[in-house]
């Protein structure tokens, strides 16, 4: 996100969450000349029944699409900022593979989604499709919005991390541009496992520590007195983050969150955005 035109990418489902999701990407970006894309997945392979559906039922379906998003086009235009054009994408695509072939050909540097679907699916982390997208998603960062968050300039952002693995220049670029966006001060968050960190740990939290240099940051440890998502919440609320960010990679932060038994009963629900990182 270093070019001086942005290209971002929402996809919508048409439901208030997701137009949430839309005023705070236009907000995030409102200096910034910056091309929009809405898309919209007409994906029917989640669909509760196994109803036969016809080729004259599959053309309405896709009318139904092109012509909301062309109302979506209109109402994010009359915003009258004259920074931001919009595209709109109608696909019959399943939602990953539809995200990813659009963040290749129209080059995006950033994916913005709402964390609740129009269903009200919610289940156990932040809704099926935005988990699914943070989970296979791997071309491109990806900011999750909650459910009615009303913007506010990012001033600080969280980035929880183990420092078992040295992060690549690619990930700590994706989080620095994020953060470019508004000057944010960067809060490296560890949750302290084990009384001190291993020769390897200490090596990542090095390498972390001169990849940051030249950027506003502070690092924290974080006791763990309970699962690693009550300590995250807490530490957001307690540092007023305005962004959580994390690296998404095999055994990360971001899949043990998912695989704790208290987070698939009670649910990980950011009160923030969340920017995903690919690998």
């Amino acid at each position: 996100m270093t070019s001086n035109k942005l290209n971002v990418l929402i996809p919508t489902d048409f439901s208030h969450n997701a137009w949430s999701a839309t005023l705070y990407a236009l907000n995030l970006f409102a200096e910034k000349e910056c091309t929009f894309y809405f898309l919209n997945s007409l994906s029917l392979s989640h669909a509760d029944s196994r109803t036969y559906i016809t080729t004259k039922f599959m053309d309405t379906l896709t009318e139904t699409s092109k012509w909301k998003l062309q109302e979506l086009k209109k109402r994010a235009s009359t915003l009258n900022n004259s920074n931001h054009q919009f595209e709109v994408v109608s696909t019959t695509q399943d939602i990953t593979p539809a995200v990813e072939l659009a963040v290749q050909l129209y080059n995006i540097d950033l994916v913005v989604a709402g964390t609740k679907g129009a269903t009200g699916v919610n289940k156990f982390f932040l809704g099926s499709n935005a988990v699914k997208l943070m989970q296979d998603l791997r071309s491109c960062p990806m900011l999750a919005v909650p459910d009615d968050h009303h913007f506010q300039v990012p001033k600080y952002i969280a980035f929880p991390t183990d420092y078992n693995r040295v992060y690549e220049d690619k990930e700590i670029k994706a989080l620095l541009d994020f953060a470019n966006l508004s000057h944010a001060h960067i809060y490296v968050a560890h949750i302290n496992l084990k009384s001190e960190l291993s020769e390897q740990q200490e090596s990542n939290m090095r390498s972390l520590q001169q990849h940051l240099a030249d950027h506003q940051h502070t690092f924290h440890w974080l006791e763990k007195s309970g699962t690693k998502a009550d300590e995250i919440h807490q530490f957001v609320k307690d540092f007023n983050v305005d962004v959580l960010a994390m690296v998404s990679y095999k055994h990360s932060f971001i899949e043990s969150l998912i695989k704790e038994p208290v987070i698939k009963k009670i649910g990980f629900k950011p009160t923030v955005p969340f920017l995903v990182i690919p690998r």
